[in-house]
Formats: C-alpha cells, structure tokens, sequence
C-alpha cells in the first residue's frame, strides 16, 4: 500500500512539472500580463507608422529554414508578419496554430519585392508561386524583442 501511495506521488509530480513546461521563452523573456489580442492591433496602431505593443496572436505560418520568422492572425483573413529583433534568435519551426505572446514594435511597413519572394521561399512555396510575386506589400509587421510559445 505504501508502494503504490509513492507510486502515484511521483506520477502526480511529473504532471506537475510538465505543467510547468507548458509555454517556452525565446529571446527576452517576457511576461504574458497587458497582452492584447492580435485582432485589435490594427485598431490600437490607428495612424501611428510604428508603436511598442504586446500581442497574443495564433501562429498561421513560419519559417520552414530556420524558425526566422513567423506569421500571426490578425483577424478578417490578415496576418502579421513577426521577425526577431537583431536576427538574435529563432522560434521553433513547429508550431503553426499555437498561440504566441510577442512583445516588442508594430510598425506599418512595404515589403519590397525581393524580400517578399524570399520569406516565401523559406516558407517551402513553389517556385511558381514565387514568380508571381511582383508588387510590394503594405501591411503591418512586428519586430519581437522576445516570445512566449504556449505548448
């Protein structure tokens, strides 16, 4: 009887602890507290070109090479683009539709072509796809200083 009460003492820890595990830091490590949802963002930035935020936001695409960047939903079909500050750090390459907390600058910004034909190339499109790449894009993007990754 002893035994087993130890049994399922230890098995209650390890639960505990992989609860623990259940979101990871990359880059400066950050706090969820005073995020917003990535869908009211666009509203927040109004006019501004750029302002600091904090943002929770469900990943929908990211960097296949390196974990360099990532895509998160903004709301009616819009994404943000999120890239690190510094090229200091990377995200996991796995975790398309998990939720994010990013804290660092929104900015409004034109993607040149160039650039816009490489992130697609690191997203794994086909070459096709790539070629047909050919205005720049106005949209709002996000340089992180740090990310939560919830598991």
């Amino acid at each position: 009887m002893k035994n087993i009460l130890i049994i399922g003492l230890l098995v209650g820890a390890s639960f505990t602890v992989s609860a623990q595990s259940e979101v990871s830091y990359h880059g400066k490590k950050i706090s969820e507290k005073g995020a917003i949802q990535a869908t009211q963002l666009v509203d927040k930035m109004g006019t501004k070109a750029e302002m600091p935020a904090k943002v929770e936001g469900v990943v929908e695409d990211v960097c296949k090479m390196k974990g360099c960047w990532m895509k998160v939903k903004t709301g009616d079909g819009q994404s943000m683009r999120v890239t690190f500050k510094d090229y200091g750090f990377f995200v996991p390459k796995d975790i398309v539709g998990k939720k994010v907390v990013v804290e660092g600058t929104a900015q409004t910004t034109v993607t040149p072509v160039d650039e816009l034909r490489h992130y697609a190339h690191d997203a794994g499109k086909p070459k096709e796809e790539i070629e047909k790449i050919t205005e720049p894009e106005k949209a709002l993007t996000f340089v992180a200083d740090g990310v939560i990754v919830k598991k």
